[in-house]
């Protein structure tokens, strides 16, 4: 029963604390960082978790999703694996980035997205239960709630007159392994050194004086919680055990096999070499879907890339270059007004509908600026899809002549795509029913559509002074 976990104003958990509790004869504590240390002194346990915190996100609140791992050795714990994970903020402090907010969840979701875990949702009693952020997270990967334990702390913090009965009771938003409250130590107590026994005891009479929680006081409470933890992870675990069990024999199956094909292996084949070649640039292609699409074995925590980041592009910043765009209304009225009457030319100006070649003309213009920020767009996309084949090809590191093709082949064609990509952003819009611009009529460009070959004016022979062009006959009078 001992007090390590750091507390705090603001957010205080920045890195993932993976904390397994082990039952043991003696008392010690050590970090898998310094793992040659034995702890037995607690406070420094807290020290060496807030030093090793500073040590990668600085001291100004800044979060990193790297855990630090601790292992308790205890009499007085049962066997527990927990993962501390930062509360979500909504609001970016010193040198939180802007996006922090969606950086915890991420962080958040990379953990409880296991099917393998069970999810502690912590929410205060004093909050509406509909509004709980891990609520709504815990919902988002377990929508039907089986892995979910609702945990509801400051019970003696709610207004007079009001109790969480019917949270606790599971009547309303109803989880399948229930909920327990907690009544954890204030701050006041923490700063006046109440040690962790008396905190427990308070709870205890909490629980039992109360008239609204009396009934349920042996189902209520941190202990209960540990035991409650210990005993449903051991079911969750029986549970799962059988999918592990054959998802284990299933991949053994696999590497027999490989096992078995390589018996007879001969390097000189060529054959094999083929396969070989075949296969790895079979696999780059997968990986390099796989980065795209989302779903690959390997998940990067540390930034966005692939298809994460072309997402960002086309939904964050373009739409941000676009904002960014200036744009005077009173010039746009101004030419609106203009390009009217300039259509209607002598004629009196009526009707209550603009004609189609004003506002097309208007719309054109403005089309137009959007050429910088699309071709802004594919950049970025294309810069990615390079850096995308760039970390697909590191697997063909031991292959360098074959990494340099694959590399160049891709990029080329990436390059290519680009150019008619571009292409397409950069063509202007024009009205092909407007004869006066017609650039092909203007231009005589080659690919125009030919005139009538029996109009005068289209006379090739006329055209090019053609000596048995009648008009050019030496015999005419």
């Amino acid at each position: 029963r001992r007090d390590f976990l750091p507390r705090g104003s603001g957010i205080v958990t920045r890195r993932p604390l993976i904390l397994q509790l082990i039952f043991s004869k003696t008392e010690y504590a050590e970090f898998l960082h310094c793992k040659s240390k034995k702890f037995t002194d607690f406070d420094e346990v807290r020290q060496e978790i807030e030093a090793e915190t500073d040590r990668v996100t600085g001291t100004n609140k800044g979060i990193s999703p790297i855990p630090i791992n601790l292992r308790v050795y205890s009499p007085h714990v049962l066997n527990l694996t927990l993962i501390d994970l930062p509360g979500i903020t909504k609001v970016p402090v010193g040198d939180q980035p802007q996006d922090i907010e969606y950086q915890i969840k991420d962080m958040i979701l990379q953990f409880i997205s296991r099917e393998s875990s069970l999810i502690l949702a912590v929410t205060p009693a004093n909050m509406d239960l509909a509004n709980s952020d891990a609520l709504k997270m815990a919902k988002e990967v377990d929508p039907q709630g089986l892995r979910t334990i609702g945990v509801i702390t400051k019970l003696d913090l709610m207004d007079e007159g009001t109790d969480a009965r019917d949270v606790l009771e599971n009547k309303l938003l109803p989880l399948r392994r229930g909920y327990i409250g907690v009544v954890n130590r204030s701050q006041k107590d923490i700063d006046g050194k109440k040690d962790i026994r008396a905190a427990l005891a308070a709870e205890r009479k909490f629980f039992l004086s109360h008239p609204a929680y009396r009934h349920m006081a042996d189902r209520m409470g941190t202990p209960h919680l540990q035991k409650v933890l210990n005993q449903q992870l051991t079911n969750h675990i029986r549970e799962t055990l059988p999918s592990l069990r054959s998802k284990l024999q299933s991949q053994l199956l696999s590497l027999e096999k490989e096992v078995e094909e390589y018996k007879n292996f001969r390097p000189d084949d060529p054959t094999r070499k083929t396969k070989a070649l075949l296969q790895m640039v079979q696999q780059f292609g997968v990986d390099f879907e796989k980065r795209i699409e989302g779903s690959g074995d390997q998940v990067d925590t540390l930034e966005l890339s692939g298809g994460a980041r072309i997402n960002r592009i086309f939904h964050e910043r373009f739409p941000f270059e676009l904002v960014k765009m200036e744009f005077d209304e009173k010039d746009l009225r101004r030419e609106i007004s203009y390009a009217i009457k300039n259509i209607h030319g002598v004629r009196q100006v009526t009707g209550l509908f603009t004609p189609d070649l004003a506002f097309e003309a208007i719309v054109k213009k403005q089309v137009v600026k959007l050429k910088e920020p699309c071709l802004k767009c594919v950049d970025l996309v294309i810069q990615e899809l390079i850096n995308t084949v760039r970390q697909c090809t590191s697997k063909l590191g031991s292959y360098p002549r074959l990494r340099e093709e694959t590399e160049r082949i891709v990029t080329t064609h990436i390059r290519e795509r680009e150019g008619k990509t571009k292409d397409q952003v950069s063509a202007a819009p024009h009205d092909p029913k407007a004869p006066s611009g017609d650039p092909k009529a203007a231009s005589g460009d080659p690919k125009a559509p030919p005139g009538d070959p029996k109009a005068p004016s289209c006379d090739p022979k006329a055209a090019s002074g053609d000596p048995k062009a009648p008009s050019h006959d030496p015999k005419a009078p």
